[in-house]
């Protein structure tokens, strides 16, 4: 742990924040790369679901290769491989290509995201690792934010190659500050003192028998894949109400960068003493809430105007952030041994991917069926229902911890 100056979790949050970038790069590209490029809306629609598909893939592989190979070398290597994939990118001339190195860019994020909460840990004191991962929680919300709201104006004044260059110089400021700022892995190896240290398979079989990665990952996979279905089409919805692009890009932005308010207060009300379990059956409850006022009808039309319809969308968002950092927090805990973190936060980030790339479609197919978003709100309270209840297992295995 680092004496003086910035603790190394800060910039622990700052990589996550550059890798999150690369995924939130993409969206406000996608008209200039179909007339630049002639990439088609599949072609789009392909490009933006590569990295949900890259961590429903290799997640769990990645995590086990984090806890083997360390951890602050995994994230360097995922910086490295995110920032060159990037900036090669700029020279992409077709569709296969960017493609190509949309993959690598998705492999470059499961290397910074698997590694990041154990880092996380050895960096504070335990009293502090609810608050500061409130702050890791956000890192996704925060990277969208950021490239939902400055992508469209870079765009505008200059090129998406730019913008891909920009970012890709991003992540490799990232890779000096943890390089110079973060402890190196021999300083902190764990001394191999059970059998599910030993190698690869059997912290994967402890793992995957245990009930607390199970608990955590399902989690975050309700969690997910209702916040990415509501945002993900929130340009269209406002762009149907007659809003323009850019002031729902503005709108969209700070609906996402909302979600850093309840990652924070999931940090404070752990360390006020409010159980993982009521934080996150409270995150569950309030979206559930939040997404009936902002989408159900009465006789054909909005209940509530759409004002009133943003601000419970911004609540939606807001409130969801305590969620996924409750289930970072717990999944430190819950993890079978310690040497399995990186791997029940790789299962957690793969189920994770599964929502997010499930979740969008779920969403629009219902709308397609009702011929309109009235019935959303039925889609994420029936999973914020399921949450519920599997905070109620949380809470049996958290409590089995303090027996």
């Amino acid at each position: 742990m680092a004496k003086r100056g910035l603790n190394p979790s800060w910039i622990i949050v700052a990589a996550g924040v550059s890798a999150s970038l690369h995924v939130g790069k993409l969206p406000p590209a996608v008209p200039v790369l179909q007339q630049e490029l002639g990439i088609s809306l599949v072609q789009a629609g392909f490009l933006l679901s590569t990295v949900q598909v890259a961590g429903m893939a290799f997640g769990l592989v990645v995590g086990l290769g984090a806890d083997k190979w360390g951890l602050r070398r995994s994230m360097l290597v995922g910086l490295a491989l995110i920032a060159l994939s990037s900036m090669v990118g700029a020279a992409a001339t077709g569709f296969a290509w960017l493609l190509a190195l949309r993959v690598l860019e998705g492999m470059g994020f499961l290397l910074i995201a698997m590694p990041a909460p154990g880092l996380i840990r050895r960096s504070v004191k335990p009293s502090e690792l609810g608050a500061r991962m409130g702050w890791w929680g956000s890192y996704m919300p925060i990277g969208s934010a950021i490239g939902l709201f400055l992508g469209p104006w870079v765009l505008q004044a200059t090129s998406w190659q730019t913008w891909w260059i920009a970012l890709g110089c991003t992540s490799i400021l990232a890779f000096l500050a943890v390089w110079r700022m973060v402890p190196a892995d021999a300083a902190h190896a764990l001394v191999a003192t059970t059998p599910s240290n030993d190698g690869c398979r059997p912290r994967l079989a402890l793992t995957l028998r245990s009930p607390g990665p199970w608990l955590v990952s399902l989690g975050f996979m309700l969690y997910s894949s209702q916040w990415m279905g509501v945002i993900g089409f929130l340009p269209t919805l406002y762009g149907q109400a007659g809003l323009s692009a850019k002031l729902a890009g503005v709108l969209t932005a700070a609906v996402a960068a909302a979600n850093l308010l309840g990652n924070v207060a999931s940090g404070k009300l752990q360390k006020r003493g409010w159980s993982p379990a009521r934080c996150l059956q409270t995150g569950f409850v309030l979206m559930g809430l939040c997404a009936l006022l902002a989408y159900v009808q009465v006789g054909g039309e909005p209940l509530a105007p759409l004002w009133l319809r943003f601000v419970a969308v911004f609540l939606f968002s807001a409130t969801g952030g305590l969620i996924p950092a409750t289930l970072f927090t717990t999944a430190m805990h819950l993890a079978p041994s310690p040497s399995t973190v990186s791997t029940t936060v790789g299962f957690m980030q793969q189920w994770s991917c599964v929502g997010q790339f499930a979740g969008p479609p779920l969403v629009a197919a219902v709308a397609m069926r009702m011929g309109g978003w009235q019935f959303t709100w039925l889609v994420t309270g029936s999973m914020c229902v399921l949450g519920w209840l599997l905070a109620l297992g949380v809470n049996r295995c958290w409590g089995r911890l303090k027996v």
